[in-house]
């Protein structure tokens, strides 16, 4: 059985854990070969130790500018393009209104809009006519959080990006989708309750009631969206969203 992505050029930005890292194994194991980035060195060498040969790992920070050049240097000089780019690295805190900081709202909108800004843009010269784009939103975009307001606005912006992207990229025919995962079990996601097990496990199980699938998303389950979005099978799709939230945010 043919492999969906053989002989594609896979990037994928904070692969080291959770989903990307789920999805930097699924695009390998359907023969991509994947540059997979980290901001630190020992878990982008156990990544790319779990993801197998054909895997280059490349430290990077992607609100960092200087790191992104590096990161495309190298892709340019062993690969030479890019078909399947998925822009991952991201990441948040809570703090309820009254309590923000100009610390946090910097960490997060570095993070998660000028960071999927900076990878795509320094990413178009290898970008080939026709590659998928793939930005990681999430379904708060769409609902109020507690506390998570500015997280929450950042992956706004995100959906934004994807649909003035593709107006923008289709002469190219270069498709920019976003995928919006709900609770998904990752370490992130847990250590939003804390370092203690119990409290991981308290958040959870009130994720868990709250989707009416009736359980925590597994990072395999975003993977496969993202196998969907960078294959030939989603030729057709582009501008779009994909929530992969077992209905949370959708009824």
């Amino acid at each position: 059985m043919a492999r969906k992505l053989e002989g594609k050029i896979a990037v994928v930005t904070g692969g080291t854990t959770g989903i990307g890292l789920a999805t930097a194994k699924r695009f390998a194991q359907e023969g991509a070969q994947v540059f997979v980035t980290g901001r630190r060195q020992a878990e982008l060498d156990a990544a790319v130790s779990a993801i197998g040969p054909n895997t280059i790992g490349i430290q990077a920070d992607s609100s960092n500018l200087n790191d992104l050049n590096r990161l495309y240097e190298r892709v340019k000089n062993e690969a030479g393009r890019i078909d399947v780019l998925f822009v991952n690295a991201g990441g948040g805190s809570m703090l309820p209104l009254g309590a923000i900081t100009e610390e946090q709202y910097d960490d997060t909108f570095g993070r998660n809009v000028k960071g999927v800004i900076f990878t795509v843009q320094k990413a178009l010269p290898l970008l080939v006519d026709g590659a998928s784009v793939i930005l990681t939103g999430s379904n708060v975009s769409i609902k109020g959080t507690p506390a998570f307001s500015v997280y929450s606005a950042s992956k706004a912006a995100v959906r934004n990006l994807a649909r003035s992207w593709t107006l923008d990229l289709k002469a190219r025919g270069i498709r920019v989708n976003v995928i919006s995962p709900g609770p998904i079990k990752t370490p992130g996601l847990v250590e939003l309750a804390g370092p203690g097990a119990a409290e991981q496990q308290n958040l959870l199980d009130y994720m868990a009631s709250t989707v009416p699938l009736g359980r925590v998303g597994d990072p395999d389950d975003v993977a496969g969206a993202a196998v969907f979005l960078a294959s030939s099978d989603s030729a057709f799709i582009a501008g779009t969203e994909i929530f992969v939230d077992g209905g949370q945010a959708q009824i």
